[in-house]
């Protein structure tokens, strides 16, 4: 009987190591990301394309994130103090890569440059925007070396819908924007105005968003690499395209 219980008990046991080996131990991660529709935003379906995108990918993984909405400034600093373990939804630049470590893009994004329709000038580059007033973002890396256009001034603003109001107001001669979400905020905020302005004839390079990792985080690479190995999958079966598919059909470009 002796024997016979042992036995049991060191079957149990093994059953058991055999089980836990095969359960994913999974780890919560804090990401930061700041409100831009309609990539993050708390009022948006899944809080947006980016975050849907993020946690989509993050289920291949053995990572669970709790994502957590603030404004750029908030955002950017929490992440390089360690309030935070990553971003959800950044752009890259050399300054970043400092403080952060990037992921692969998991989604491109166009920048255009708006003007009002009732300014008649076809521009083709950007040296045409000389002694011109540029609406800009505050703290974006559009990855446009505006610096380098002579008497070119730069209205700051937080919110892209200050820079379309500008626009419209005659504050500001242009504005460089996401192209989704310029769609996004012409079409839900300024539709009956939304004839008044046209995208400009300049092209602009494509800038990409990526998760970034705090390096002051200890568990930064292994979680990178973790998202880019589930990455590399959601785009294989199709289903990271699903999702982005589905919320550029959400509106008409602006012409």
């Amino acid at each position: 009987m002796f024997k016979y219980s042992v036995s049991r008990y060191v079957s149990v046991f093994v059953f058991i190591l055999i089980f836990a080996g095969s359960v994913r131990a999974e780890q919560d991660i804090r990401l930061l990301a700041n409100t831009s529709p309609p990539y993050a935003g708390a009022g948006l379906p899944d809080q947006g394309l980016a975050l849907e995108l993020v946690r989509h990918i993050f289920t291949r993984t053995d990572y669970t994130p709790e994502i957590t909405i603030e404004n750029w400034s908030r955002a950017v600093e929490g992440a390089r103090i360690g309030v935070y373990d990553a971003l959800a939804s950044v752009w890259y630049s050399p300054e970043r890569e400092q403080d952060l470590l990037f992921s692969k893009p998991y989604l491109e994004s166009d920048l255009i440059l708006l003007k009002l329709r009732s300014n008649r000038r076809a521009y083709t580059s950007l040296d045409e925007l000389a002694g011109g007033r540029l609406g800009v973002r505050r703290d974006y890396a559009y990855g446009v070396d505006f610096d380098g256009i002579p008497n070119l001034v730069q209205v700051e603003e937080d919110l892209l819908v200050s820079n379309l109001l500008n626009l419209l107001a005659g504050k500001v001669d242009f504005v460089i924007a996401d192209q989704r979400t310029a769609t996004m905020q012409l079409h839900e905020l300024l539709n009956d105005k939304i004839n008044q302005v046209q995208v400009m004839g300049i092209a602009l390079p494509a800038v990409k968003r990526h998760i970034a990792a705090a390096r002051a985080w200890p568990g930064h690479e292994a979680m990178i690499a973790a998202f880019d190995r589930a990455l590399v999958s959601t785009q294989n079966d199709g289903s990271l395209q699903s999702i982005i598919t589905k919320w550029n059909e959400r509106y008409a470009d602006v012409k």
